[in-house]
Formats: C-alpha cells, sequence, structure tokens
C-alpha cells in the first residue's frame, strides 16, 4: 500500500482569545477537509495554542484525470438554456454533440497534484475563515483575521506549498507560505524550519512550548496538584479554569503564593472568585475543606530566580484584589438585606416582566403556595423569598455576579435572620449545573421551586420558550433544576395548581399556561431518564395514560410497569395487548365500538371463560392503583398473561356467529379499560 503524503499547516499570530482557540481549530480542519475532499484526507489531527492553529492530514497525491458526460438541454430548448448550460461548464457550443432529443457536453478534467490544488485554495479558504471577530492590520489590505497573522507555515511531504496573501485589489498582506514556525516568545524567539507535523512538535518542545492543549491541560493539572501534595493542601476542583490557562500558556510552569493573613476571614467563595475572574488564580483548601492561605497559578516560563520575582509580582496583585473585595465586603455589611428590598424596584428582571421588585412579590406568593408541600414554615419561606434577590443590589455581586445568592446567604446571617432563611437565600439559585447538588432544607426547597417556576411561567408567558438548540434564558436547566430538586428530596408536590398560581397576573389563561410548562417539565424528566438509561418510553405512556402532575407518583408508576415490563409475564402482556388493540381498532372501524357488556352465556370455549374470569379478578387493580399500589397492581396485571396466551390460542374471535364475534370482542375490550389507566402501552418499545 503506498504511503500517503502528509499535508500540514499551521497558522501562526499573535495571542488569540482562549475561549475562541479549541473552535478555531475545529473550524481550521473542517474547512481544509471539505476543501480538499477530492484528496481523500484521513488521519485528521488539529491542534490549538495561545499562538497558533495548525491542521494535519494525510492525503492523495493528486487527483487523476476523469472523463465526464455532462447532459444538456434538449434539442428544442430556447437558446438562454443552452447559454446558461455552456457558461456553467465553461465550454464553447463546438463542444456539443447531440444525443437523442439532447445536447450532450463531453469533458476531460486533468491530473492535478495535491500541490497545486492546494495552493490554489488556500489563500481563498484563510480569507473566509469564520472568526466571530476580526481585524485589518498594516497598509490598506483587505485581509483579516482574528489578531495580526504573522506566519504561515505550509507542507506536503516536507516542501513548502507556496501561495501568498496579496491580491491584485489592494496592496496585499505581504504574507506567503513557508516551512518556518517560531518557538517561546522569550525561551527561544526567532523563526526555525520544520518538515512535519511531528518535526513541528519536537521542535517546539525543545523551544518551549507544548503544542497540545490536552497535554498542557494534563501538565497544569497534574504540576497544581503535586504543588498543593507538598503543601499538605488540595486543589478547589476548576476544569474550566485548567481549559482557559492551557489556551493562556505554552510553556506551563506551576507556582503557589502567600495570600495574606488579613483576608483570610474573607468568605471563601469570594477569595476564590476574584482569583479566578480577576487574574486565573487556583484556590487551595486545608485538610479539614478550610480556605488555605496560598494561591496557585501557573506562569508561562521558566525563570532564572525559580519564579520567586513572578511570585511576589502576583501576591502584590492579590492585595490589591483582595482589598477591593474587603470593601465591599465592609460596605455591604453596613445595611441590612431587609433595607435593601426596596432598591429591588429599580433593577430590571426582563423589559416584559417588570422589575425584580414585582419579581420577589410573586416569588413571597409562590413559596408560601409551595410550603405545605415542602413541609417548610410559611413565615419562613415568605422571608427568605422577599429576601432572596436582595443581594443583586450589593458591590459585591455588582462586581462579581457569579455569587448572587452566595452573598446573600452570608448577608443574612450577618443581619440575624433565620438559618433556614440564610440557607435558602444561599442556595435557591442552585442546581445550577449538572454537578451541583440541590438544595434539601424545606425552606430552600421553596424558594428554590418558586424562583425556577416563576421563571419559567414568566418566560412562557411572553412567548420566549426554548426552540432547537436556542435557550436564551436556561429554561431547560430551570426545568431540570424542578425535576432533581422534587426527585432528588422525593417531595409530593402538585404542580399544576401550583404553575396556575405562578401565571397568574402573566397569562390571559394561567391553566392552560400551567398545562404547556407541566409537559416541558416532564419533557426534561424523559430527557434525564434517557440520559440514565431508564426506560424513558415507559415515562411518555405512563404520561400519556394522564398527565400527573406529581412527579414522584409518576416515577412510581414508571417505576413499577418497568420493572413489570422486565419479566416474561410482563413482555408476554404488552405484546398480548397490541395483538388485542390491532383486532379492535380493525375491527372497531367494521362495526364498533365494541364496548358493551360482555354475555357469560355465549362464553363457549373453556379459555374464553378463563378468560373472562381472570379480568373480572384483575378489575381489583383499580383500587391498587388508587392507593398508589403500583407494585402490586402491575403483579395482579401480570396474571392475565397465561389466560390470554390460551385464549389468544385456542380461540377465534371472528367467528362466523356474529353474537359469538360480538361477545369476543367485548371480552377483548376490557383488557384495555383495565390496563390504559395505568399507562397507553401503544406507546412502549416491544
Amino acid at each position: 500500500m503506498d504511503v500517503m503524503p502528509e499535508f500540514f499547516c499551521e497558522l501562526f499570530c499573535e495571542e488569540i482569545p482562549a475561549r475562541l482557540q479549541a473552535r478555531a481549530a475545529e473550524d481550521f480542519s473542517r474547512l481544509v477537509a471539505a476543501e480538499f475532499a477530492s484528496l481523500a484526507p484521513t488521519n485528521l489531527r488539529a491542534v490549538h495554542g495561545p499562538r497558533r492553529i495548525a491542521f494535519a492530514a494525510d492525503i492523495a497525491p493528486a487527483i487523476a484525470a476523469t472523463n465526464t458526460t455532462e447532459r444538456g438541454p434538449r434539442i428544442t430548448a430556447p437558446e438562454q438554456a443552452l447559454a446558461g448550460f455552456l457558461r456553467k461548464y465553461g465550454a464553447s457550443r463546438d463542444a456539443l454533440r447531440q444525443e437523442g432529443d439532447f445536447w450532450v457536453l463531453d469533458r476531460r478534467t486533468e491530473a492535478t497534484g495535491a500541490a497545486a490544488l492546494i495552493a490554489g485554495a488556500m489563500p481563498a479558504l484563510l480569507r473566509r475563515f469564520p472568526w466571530p471577530k476580526s481585524m485589518r492590520w498594516g497598509g490598506t489590505s483587505s485581509f483579516t483575521w482574528i489578531r495580526p497573522l504573522r506566519r504561515i507555515l505550509c507542507l506536503l511531504d516536507g516542501t513548502v506549498i507556496p501561495f501568498g496573501l496579496a491580491t491584485p485589489e489592494d496592496d496585499g498582506h505581504g504574507l506567503a507560505s513557508a516551512n518556518l514556525t517560531e518557538g517561546h516568545r522569550i525561551h527561544a524567539p526567532g523563526a526555525v524550519q520544520v518538515e512535519s507535523f511531528a518535526g513541528w512538535q519536537a521542535t517546539l518542545r525543545a523551544r518551549h512550548v507544548i503544542a497540545d492543549a490536552t497535554e498542557r491541560a494534563d501538565l497544569i493539572r497534574a504540576g497544581l496538584a503535586a504543588l498543593a501534595a507538598d503543601q499538605g493542601l488540595t486543589l478547589v476542583d476548576d476544569p474550566g479554569l485548567i481549559e482557559e490557562v492551557a489556551g493562556l500558556v505554552e510553556w506551563p510552569v506551576p507556582l503557589l503564593g502567600r495570600i495574606d493573613g488579613a483576608f483570610m476571614d474573607l468568605p471563601p467563595e469570594v477569595m476564590q472568585v476574584s482569583m479566578r475572574v480577576n487574574q486565573r488564580y487556583f484556590a487551595l483548601r486545608t485538610q479539614n475543606g478550610r480556605a488555605a492561605p496560598v494561591f496557585a497559578f501557573i506562569a508561562n516560563l521558566d525563570a532564572p530566580d525559580g519564579g520567586r520575582a513572578i511570585v511576589a509580582g502576583n501576591e502584590r496583585v492579590l492585595r490589591a484584589r483582595f482589598s477591593d473585595a474587603r470593601h465591599f465586603w465592609d460596605l455591604d455589611r453596613a445595611t441590612p438585606l431587609a433595607d435593601r428590598v426596596p432598591a429591588l424596584e429599580g433593577v430590571t428582571f426582563q423589559a416584559e416582566l417588570g422589575t425584580q421588585g414585582a419579581r420577589v412579590r410573586r416569588l413571597v406568593r409562590l413559596a408560601a403556595i409551595i410550603a405545605p408541600y415542602a413541609g417548610a414554615d410559611v413565615g419562613l419561606a415568605e422571608r427568605a423569598a422577599l429576601l432572596a434577590k436582595a443581594d443583586l443590589t450589593t458591590g459585591m455581586v455588582g462586581e462579581f455576579p457569579e455569587l448572587q445568592g452566595v452573598m446573600g446567604g452570608y448577608y443574612a446571617a450577618h443581619d440575624g435572620e433565620h438559618p433556614s432563611v440564610s440557607a435558602a437565600i444561599r442556595d435557591h439559585y442552585a442546581p445550577r449545573g449538572a454537578g451541583d447538588g440541590v438544595p434539601g432544607d424545606p425552606v430552600a426547597i421553596c424558594v428554590a421551586l418558586a424562583d425556577k417556576l416563576d421563571q419559567l411561567a414568566g418566560f412562557f408567558a411572553i412567548g420566549q420558550k426554548p426552540s432547537g438548540s436556542g435557550d436564551p434564558f436556561a429554561l431547560r436547566r430551570a426545568a431540570l433544576g424542578v425535576v432533581r430538586i422534587i426527585r432528588e428530596n422525593a417531595r409530593r408536590i402538585s404542580l399544576r395548581p401550583v404553575l396556575c398560581a405562578a401565571g397568574e397576573g402573566l397569562a390571559a389563561d394561567p391553566a392552560a399556561l400551567a398545562d404547556e410548562i407541566l409537559a416541558f417539565i416532564t419533557d426534561r424528566l424523559r430527557v434525564q431518564l434517557r440520559a440514565e438509561g431508564a426506560r424513558h418510553d415507559v415515562l411518555s405512556a405512563v404520561f400519556a395514560a394522564g398527565a400527573d402532575d406529581d412527579l414522584t407518583r409518576l416515577l412510581a408508576r414508571t417505576d413499577a410497569l418497568a420493572a413489570l415490563l422486565t419479566t416474561q409475564d410482563g413482555r408476554n402482556l404488552l405484546a398480548a395487548y397490541k395483538r388485542a388493540a390491532n383486532i379492535l381498532r380493525i375491527e372497531d372501524r367494521r362495526d364498533g365500538p365494541h364496548t358493551g357488556a360482555v354475555d357469560p352465556h355465549l362464553l363457549a370455549e373453556p379459555a374464553e371463560i378463563a378468560l373472562h374470569a381472570a379480568l373480572a379478578d384483575a378489575e381489583a387493580a383499580a383500587a391498587l392503583l388508587a392507593a398508589e399500589r403500583y407494585a402490586d397492581a402491575t403483579r395482579l396485571l401480570a396474571a392475565l398473561r397465561p389466560p390470554l396466551d390460551v385464549f389468544f390460542e385456542n380461540v377465534t374471535v371472528n367467528a362466523d356467529e356474529s353474537p359469538l364475534r360480538l361477545n369476543r370482542l367485548r371480552l377483548l375490550a376490557r383488557l384495555p379499560l383495565l390496563l390504559d389507566p395505568i399507562a397507553d402501552f401503544s406507546q412502549i418499545d416491544a
């Protein structure tokens, strides 16, 4: 098998924002693979870093010559149609020949080498690169890039593919492809030649650049963890920050600095967010989980003094940052949260939904309605809801919006509020993500549910519902939060009346709005079950039997039915139901519906007599369902399996005698009457 040549291209520029690097590498890989699909690229590799994105692939050395025949317009077609056909293929009229009723063009495409094809296409490809924002620099060139582009390395099996970015219409960018790259800005400045993708990676490593972002992230993670362990500390898990820092440095060097003891009484969340947002520093914890008087960060070079000057400089910067945080902390506590509530009338929640003050009034009402379901004190639930958004007016939250709720919890505790009120304010945004826990205190459950249900009701009422992948107001996350809070706390909450209350004053028809939101929440539950590998089709079937607004009860019904379907009796009962439903659907079109009473005197065969008796016994399932004894109800219905099997084996439903036929159809019709209150079995996958 012939070895395919390697196509390798690196685009070297000034520092690319960390958040854009991975997407840029993906876009580069996608564009190149699509543009040169005729060269059958394989073994695609995309790499990104602070000052470069690169792509490598194995490709065919050339496109072989081809002969094709293109059928054109009919002989009788208008002249304009023929002219358009010729223009499409760049052909003249004397190249046409007649074949039947049509003009035909025989075309030959000559073989084209990969280098020539790439050289011809790359300038236009780079000019249409989809950066979110681009800039121009130097002269009057029309070329744009995210940051000034300094080098283009483009090789085919080690040989430069020559092309430039200059165009006749402007003075050009002056940049042309070559075999040059650059290493670390400080440790190894200047250009260096490379011949291959592997050689490029090795050359960069020797010049203090780790090309692969995943490797940089691994080095950062391992280096920080080792430094922390040496001090008997642990690193606060922050994968997003590690990924971001991996996009800021080319040669990661982990270092530790000390935190001035004067700031150690600040809330640990304040310290962590200030370090993370302002400086990209990492927080550490002691063995007992408290904030450590140490911070970690990543330098981008090996300093001659081991990093002492770098550490000292970063310690000075952090002292200034923490001084600002101290100012907000002290100033905010001078005004009780309760005194801040009136200021929420001047804080807009959403243009069509009014102020945060109006929203707080809705939350107070909803929290009181939810309190009996959650087993919470109504007064505490109302107090927590009243104060939940007050920290939006504080200086600390104004500086660090990530601390909404967290700071309110601290300030409420400082004001002497009930511990459940402080906890509810702190936790009412939870869960913020998949890895976040749910509130467990009854008061916190009330306020967290009120917050999310009001959010859903408000945005659904003004028509701002999620569509496709778009969800600008995080309504899917809110609905999933409702599901998780109820499910993980095993709370029995009738959501429909709560949602109707949430819609009052927001929608003309609160009941219709409640049904729409309930269906949306149930769909989020279905998605969660699917992610867990559970039978989400069973949930759909149970919900279709009657839109249950108690998620805990809905899950209990679903679990009982799913357990039944894992047994042979359950699977056979499902098959029997679908067989009976098919027969009834066909016969009902003929002379149905067949819903009358069964005449015992017309039961002639032993199998139908036995089924009639079994169906009578199974009617006790209705009382079990009403008592929420779902497992007992499904076990009772599973007993129908043997008589159903015998019935279908030995009884002809469509008997020649009309009275027998109608009676047997009525007998069969009793089966869905028994099973439909449990679930719509037609929606369950066999």
